[in-house]
């Protein structure tokens, strides 16, 4: 069945997203990320205005993102203090975000600026992620696996202001996740995702958190991030698709809950794994689409 988007001014097929969104759904509760690295892309694949994707997969974000987190509280996955030290940056992080999307919306280069900004970060943060999850895994194959710290300390870990993160055993100064929480805002409002393809990395690396915290502690600062910028898009630049965001998370909420329940059946570098996979070849997707020649080479814009 067709429904009519009012602000992205087309029909899509109603099944078709509620497809995509429980895809979406159950890859935030396996791995703990927002899901909207894959969605964003899928929506202008669809043929949906960049503005328009980028601030109603925001908007689809907030509801999976709760029922991920009171899934994964009740295992005890989720570390409150750092994730409201990661919401404090995201929410600026995403406010500033939000004051450069205007800007680039503006100067005509938002489009090729979201899909650049996908190409480099993805095919960056999945290739290191896979590279390092699979070299560990053959490792553990081979038997000479040793007990260690997955990060090295450098000196972000010698920042002053150091707190003590009690459930996530780490002693560290509260600017490093703050400024990892800023830059995950700003990209979360330009690009429309909840950030968490760059957050479980760097929760993992950087802070050194154990995996089995890192997803739902990631998923409980993407609500507060992503409600921001849902907020501050409405409010701004009218972009938010209130039929398309409601389709996507009807079927995303369900997703993330079957996707919770694997978190724990999989070992942490096959998490890594599976989600660097699936990171590249969303970026070379997006790669493809950028360098191909397009079908119709002139387009007309009817400006207001």
């Amino acid at each position: 069945m067709y429904i009519y988007l009012p602000i992205a001014e087309q029909p899509i097929h109603s099944l078709a997203i509620l497809g995509v969104g429980s895809l979406i759904g159950f890859i935030m509760g396996l791995v703990g990320v927002g899901g909207g690295f894959l969605l964003t892309p899928i929506m202008m694949f669809l043929g949906i205005p960049s503005p328009v994707a980028v601030a109603s997969v925001a908007n689809q974000l907030v509801a999976p993102s709760i029922s991920g987190v009171l899934s994964h509280w009740k295992k005890g996955n989720v570390d409150f203090k750092m994730g409201t030290v990661l919401l404090i940056g995201g929410v600026l992080g995403s406010s500033i975000g939000v004051i450069l999307f205007n800007y680039l919306a503006k100067v005509g280069q938002l489009d090729l600026v979201i899909r650049a900004s996908y190409v480099i970060f993805l095919s960056i943060i999945g290739s290191l992620m896979f590279v390092e999850s699979m070299r560990l895994v053959l490792r553990k194959r081979k038997g000479k696996i040793t007990r260690g710290k997955l990060h090295q300390h450098t000196w972000l870990h010698g920042l002053p202001f150091k707190t003590r993160f009690r459930k996530s055993k780490l002693y560290i100064s509260i600017l490093l996740p703050i400024l990892i929480g800023l830059i995950v805002g700003v990209l979360a409002a330009i690009m429309g995702i909840g950030g968490g393809f760059i957050i479980v990395p760097a929760m993992i690396y950087l802070l050194g958190m154990p995996t089995s915290l890192v997803v739902g502690t990631s998923l409980f600062q993407i609500i507060f991030v992503a409600a921001n910028t849902t907020i501050l898009q409405a409010s701004q630049n009218q972009t938010v698709d209130i039929v398309l965001a409601t389709l996507l998370l009807l079927g995303s909420v369900v997703g993330v809950q079957i996707g919770s329940k694997f978190t724990n059946v999989l070992k942490g570098e096959h998490l890594r794994l599976i989600l660097s996979t699936i990171i590249i070849l969303v970026s070379l997707q997006i790669l493809t689409d950028l360098i191909t020649m397009p079908s119709d080479l002139f387009s007309v814009v009817i400006r207001k």
